[in-house]
């Protein structure tokens, strides 16, 4: 459901609103569009009723939500969105690179590699301070002492800097140290993660995901009021055993064709 607000609406009227749309046990993402402020509503929207929020002074009017992905689809939204990170934009053309290590592992070596990535052009830094092993046996990262590696080896080399968050805690920690986070494969279906995912966001598709559900994960983000999100095309599993993953190079035209979001692609697994 999307309300349509009135341009003369007092904040008065629109904390009255707010506080009225709590009560109902429902959460507004407050959007411009086409230069009018509207709300997306989520939750029970079956406990509202149309008739009553239509006669509110402060609702121009009452719509039901067409497009299942009001935020993300490019319906809503025909421009590129472009996404700041640091000094570095993504998207809207922007030609942007990211490197570094899968895994932070020391000072000295995060320094090295940095120097490297500053030297072949990348505007980025990415480094793993929180690891999701396949084995719980194997190294799962430095945490927050990784992330202070980032943050200094950002600073040393005027780079920007990513890091994948694998929960609350993580997220908590590496906004105070990185400029964007990443979620990773693993967890694009976390909602509770996505919900709470700040600073601009890299969302990289799950291994088994459709395009639909990694553009439904998007929205997840975006309907608790972070517009910033990047989507990473990392390949998908498939009938082949042979390698890891098949890169889905088709899956950017795709985009490009649905979604306004900025689109990269990673490499690595697939090559």
């Amino acid at each position: 459901m999307i309300l349509v607000l009135n341009k003369d609406i007092s904040p008065q009227q629109d904390a009255r609103l707010t506080a009225y749309l709590e009560g109902l046990g429902l959460t507004a993402t407050r959007q411009l569009c086409q230069g009018k402020t509207i709300l997306l509503l989520s939750g029970q929207t079956d406990r509202a009723d149309t008739g009553i929020l239509s006669s509110l002074p402060m609702v121009e009017s009452v719509l039901p939500l067409a497009d299942p992905l009001p935020l993300a689809s490019r319906r809503s939204h025909p421009a590129d969105t472009v996404v700041q990170v640091g000094d570095v934009f993504i998207g809207g053309g922007h030609f942007c690179l990211m490197a570094g290590p899968c895994t932070v592992e020391s000072e000295e070596q995060l320094l090295s590699i940095a120097r490297s990535v500053q030297a072949a052009g990348a505007q980025l830094l990415r480094g793993g301070a929180y690891k999701p092993r396949t084995s719980p046996y194997s190294f799962q990262g430095l945490e927050e002492e990784g992330l202070k590696y980032m943050q200094e080896a950002g600073k040393a080399f005027d780079l920007a800097t990513i890091c994948e968050v694998v929960s609350l805690e993580a997220i908590e920690a590496a906004v105070k140290y990185v400029d964007m986070i990443q979620i990773g494969a693993r967890n694009m279906q976390n909602f509770i993660l996505l919900k709470e995912a700040g600073l601009p966001v890299l969302l990289k598709r799950g291994l088994c995901a459709t395009i639909d559900e990694w553009l439904n994960a998007a929205e997840y983000i975006m309907a608790e009021g972070n517009p910033n999100v990047v989507l990473c095309e990392r390949g998908i599993r498939t009938y082949e055993t042979s390698t890891r993953n098949t890169l889905d190079l088709s899956a950017v035209p795709v985009l490009k064709e649905r979604t306004h979001l900025p689109v990269i692609v990673d490499p690595s697994h697939a090559t």
